[in-house]
């Protein structure tokens, strides 16, 4: 499972984002796509980092308890072998040769732990190397996972500031189209044409009352005349007005 992690990292850490936003036809959809995989790949390369550090710290674990051992049994053997010097100098061989003996299979024994420990270093060394690789790729991999969001987040961005756009050249456009201020300037002249009657209506009006007053004083001059018309045809003499 950790080698084809290993394997589905690569290929991702290593794809061209730029040239296949390029190439796709949806660039949005592509990376939401993008996405989702390198999120179920983290999330499957974060299980196989958990298992592989698990591993690595039994293989500690069984590298301590080996070499552990190991210096136990080399404590048992010094021991056994120090009861048998101090037999033979007493004398007592045959007791002196069963503890060496015991001392021989201490080593044994030891020597058995310091293999296994030497196996256990070995595997711990390359699961370490392995498990710096995975926690590496699994970083590299979020790295890449949060460029890829961010760049999603960018070009909807620019999507919507793209159609906010296009809608407001459109706006512009349907104005240009129906142009408000010719019904401006038509409603302007409306205005102009009743105010310009209106002035028209009021000098009629005007000349309308002196051409009655004209004709008021036209029928008082018109009344004198037939007034000393009568004082003359009757033999009298006009009545001139006062101070003629």
């Amino acid at each position: 499972m950790a080698n084809s992690i290993l394997g589905r990292i690569s290929t991702l850490t290593r794809a061209n984002i730029h040239g296949m936003l390029d190439r796709a036809e949806d660039p949005e959809k592509m990376l939401d796509q993008m996405i989702r995989d390198f999120t179920e790949n983290i999330a499957e390369a974060e299980k196989a980092v958990a298992q592989t550090v698990g591993n690595l710290r039994m293989l500690e674990d069984d590298l301590k308890e080996a070499r552990e051992t190991s210096q136990e049994w080399i404590a048992k053997a010094l021991a056994a072998s120090q009861k048998a010097d101090g037999l033979r100098a007493e004398g007592k061989t045959a007791e002196a040769d069963r503890f060496d003996e015991l001392a021989r299979t201490a080593l044994r024994r030891q020597l058995s732990f310091e293999e296994q420990a030497k196996t256990f270093a070995a595997q711990v060394e390359q699961q370490t190397v392995f498990t710096e690789k995975l926690k590496a790729g699994l970083t590299t991999m979020r790295e890449r996972r949060g460029e890829l969001v961010q760049k999603r987040d960018e070009l909807v961005a620019r999507a919507k500031m793209a159609e906010a756009s296009l809608k407001v050249q459109d706006a512009v456009k349907s104005i240009s189209v129906v142009d408000p201020t010719s019904d401006l300037a038509r409603f302007e002249e409306r205005i102009r044409r009743q105010e310009a009657l209106a002035r028209g209506m009021e000098e009629v009006s005007v000349n309308s009352l002196e051409a009655q007053f004209d004709e008021l004083d036209d029928e008082i001059d018109d009344m004198a005349v037939e007034a000393r018309l009568a004082a003359l045809k009757s033999g009298g003499k006009p009545q001139l007005p006062a101070g003629s």
